[in-house]
């Protein structure tokens, strides 16, 4: 955590970092707390400050000596789902105010909460400091009593997914108006029927940054994302084309080398495509499969259980921690197209790949195609252990599939499958917590598209 806030702040100049030792912090707990508010009895210590996964922040003077500090951690003893909580802020009585060394350990601890994956973010603070939190941005909830004194619930308003929903997907029913892709009754679908057959094609780009820097993994997942497009609606793949670009013939080739491996371990063939040299580095690729009756991706109903399908195997590739999770380049070829085949076997009743939206966004399509609202039971959904809930909603998470209403039962491979949230009515997706609070995730449409037709 040494890297999250170090900053100075405040004049005369304080500093801001994780603690290096508890002692002086309790000490000026004790002071604040016991002695001068009467708070607690003896002392105001509780499991929280045993929970090894708490942080300490303290804002020190120049000199060395302890102005203030605030800790947060999450909320639970169980499993960290992205639910934290800050507490226990303190300030030295002979320097409050002047420097407003209280905000700026609050706005630190925003800071370090939403690095750690935090999704939501409480604090239980005195009434009488409810207006300064309100004008650093955060919530009030409700009104509640801690050790016999008037404390008011406040929420941090974490906007991680609804940021990433705009920037990625918040676009395209302006960019898209007219064109009406996909169809009737596809609109925003992973694929695309082809009129008068039973071809869905599929097209996808990867970043240039990435082809650029790990070109291999580029290529392997130019076929991934197309597969997965496919596999969504049920497909059957048939084939690929792709167009590269490149510096030279040395970096085309690691391009189109990660796209072999991809396409003999999924077991389609490259049709063709198209290859381009002394140009920046570029890669896009389109699939085409089969199905005689796709699955829709806007074919949810309001009260329809979401079900979310997803490899956990593998970790972060390297060089994209927190935002691609590699499940698939070491997996078996059998085990890949059993996976892929999932959605074919099963026929739910609509189905989306997760892919650059994460899985809250995801839902969010899903929904807004089935003129829906979403709610996400967080503590339900399959997560590996070694990704934060933040990153796991809002990542590429390598194989994933949602789905709803009824399904047959089919093979998933080494996927997982969990029911994890509903379509509601409404607009958004919502986060839903253990104790039955829910937050807001996405607050509307995330495309734009609306509803399949």
């Amino acid at each position: 955590m040494t890297d999250l806030v170090p900053a100075l702040l405040g004049a005369p100049r304080f500093l801001i970092e994780p603690a290096r030792s508890l002692t002086d912090y309790h000490r000026l707990r004790r002071k604040v707390f016991v002695d001068e508010q009467g708070l607690f009895a003896g002392s105001d210590l509780d499991d929280r400050d045993g929970d090894a996964r708490t942080i300490v922040l303290e804002a020190r003077s120049s000199d060395g000596a302890l102005l203030g500090g605030v800790r947060l951690g999450p909320v639970s003893d169980g499993p960290d789902i992205g639910w934290w909580q800050g507490g226990r802020l303190v300030v030295d009585p002979a320097v409050r105010g002047a420097q407003r060394i209280g905000p700026a350990l609050v706005q630190a601890a925003c800071a370090a909460a939403e690095q750690a994956g935090a999704l939501r973010f409480d604090a239980t603070v005195q009434s009488r400091f409810r207006r300064m939190f309100e004008r650093l941005g955060w919530q009030p909830v409700r009104a509640v009593t801690v050790a016999g004194r008037p404390h008011h619930l406040m929420r941090w308003p974490v906007g991680r997914i609804a940021g990433l929903a705009a920037a990625t997907k918040n676009p395209l029913g302006g960019l898209l108006d007219g064109l009406n892709p996909g169809g009737a009754g596809f609109v925003g679908d992973d694929g695309a029927p082809v009129p008068g057959s039973d071809l869905i094609a599929a097209c996808d780009a990867i970043l240039p940054s990435m082809v650029e820097r790990d070109p291999d993994w580029a290529g392997w997942c130019a076929v991934l994302v197309n597969l997965n497009d496919l596999a969504a609606m049920g497909a059957e793949p048939v084939g690929l084309l792709n167009a590269v670009g490149a510096r030279d013939a040395t970096a085309a080739a690691k391009v189109l080398g990660g796209l072999r491996r991809a396409a003999e371990a999924y077991g389609i063939p490259i049709l063709g495509g198209h290859t381009q040299l002394g140009v920046p580095a570029a890669l896009s690729a389109t699939a085409l499969g089969r199905a005689a009756a796709p699955v829709p991706g806007g074919g949810g109903r309001v009260g329809h259980r979401v079900r979310l399908t997803v490899d956990l195997g593998g970790g972060w590739r390297p060089g994209y921690q927190g935002r691609q999770w590699d499940s698939t380049s070491w997996r078996e070829p059998g085990e890949l197209r059993q996976m892929q085949g999932f959605v074919a076997a099963a026929r739910p009743a609509a189905a989306k790949d997760v892919s650059m939206a994460g899985i809250a966004g995801t839902l969010g399509m899903l929904a807004e195609a089935s003129g829906c609202g979403a709610v996400l039971d967080v503590d339900a959904v399959p997560r590996p252990a070694a990704a934060t809930m933040g990153d796991w909603l809002t990542c590429f998470p390598g194989f994933a599939m949602l789905t709803t209403g009824p399904q047959r039962p089919a093979p998933t491979g080494p996927a997982v499958t969990a029911e994890c949230g509903e379509l509601i009515a409404g607009t958004g997706v919502s986060l839903r917590w253990p104790d039955g609070e829910t937050t807001t995730a996405v607050p509307g449409g995330v495309t734009g598209m609306g509803a399949a037709a």
